[in-house]
């Protein structure tokens, strides 16, 4: 039941002391006493947890992961209260890892804005693949952002398949990592648009997808005032989305 008060504060956006109204008179019809004061529906909503991994549909065997992430505004004020007092909140940066098929999130992390993309990479990947029931990871799509010798070399030691966009720049020497070489090596060699299509790479867009659709649900921001609860509300509302396309 807790599940389901947390989905109406989120979805719907409702306070706590207008969700303790909406409860009180929701009861009678579900023959069931859901009344509780708005301080406790906070209490218990800001300790609930949903794991990201509880919430995952039916997989395919073989798994094909896109990553990326998306920032996410702190405030709901508009710009030209951000220009005219020129006080920065900041943002709050959002990495996931989806099915590409299913669409479903595997794994998310919230973190601050200073924490670079590549540095969530493999905890991502390796927190996908233990949420996988039957599933393997065979393949990571990624953009530009995770283009590093680090990540190459976590993924070859997995014997996970790379679709991670190549620099244009990129050297076709080792350098530290044999497997970003043969990767490059493709790349340059077939040009974008061949390789593009022969690794499918069009399909990460799904990952997009996956963020314009939570932005749409659940707004462009948080709704939390406090860092631990806004890093609490984002892998609730995933877990929610997740909830949602699995009906």
């Amino acid at each position: 039941m807790l599940t389901k008060v947390a989905a109406i504060h989120v979805l719907f956006s409702m306070p706590y002391r207008q969700m303790e109204g909406f409860l009180r008179k929701l009861s009678p019809f579900v023959q069931q006493d859901l009344a509780a004061d708005y301080t406790t529906l906070f209490r218990r909503i800001r300790l609930f947890e949903l794991p990201v991994s509880d919430t995952i549909g039916q997989t395919g065997k073989d798994v094909v992961v896109a990553i990326d992430s998306t920032g996410i505004k702190v405030t709901n004020r508009g710009e030209w209260m951000r220009e005219k007092w020129r006080v920065h909140r900041g943002w709050i940066e959002v990495h996931v890892a989806i099915d590409r098929k299913s669409r479903n999130i595997l794994e998310m992390e919230v973190t601050n804005e200073t924490i670079p993309d590549e540095k969530c990479c493999i905890p991502l990947i390796d927190s996908a693949q233990n949420s996988l029931q039957s599933g393997t990871v065979r393949k990571v799509l990624g953009d530009g952002a995770y283009d590093h010798i680090s990540i190459f070399n976590d993924l070859e030691k997995r014997h996970i398949s790379s679709a991670i966009k190549i620099r244009s720049n990129a050297s076709r020497r080792s350098k530290g990592s044999s497997y970003r070489a043969q990767c490059a090596r493709e790349f340059l060699d077939a040009g974008y648009e061949e390789w593009a299509q022969r690794h499918n790479y069009g399909s990460r867009w799904a990952v997009e997808g996956v963020f314009s659709s939570m932005k749409r649900i659940f707004w462009e921001s948080v709704k939390a005032t406090s860092i631990n609860g806004m890093f609490h509300e984002f892998p609730l509302k995933f877990s929610l989305y997740n909830i949602l396309i699995n009906c």
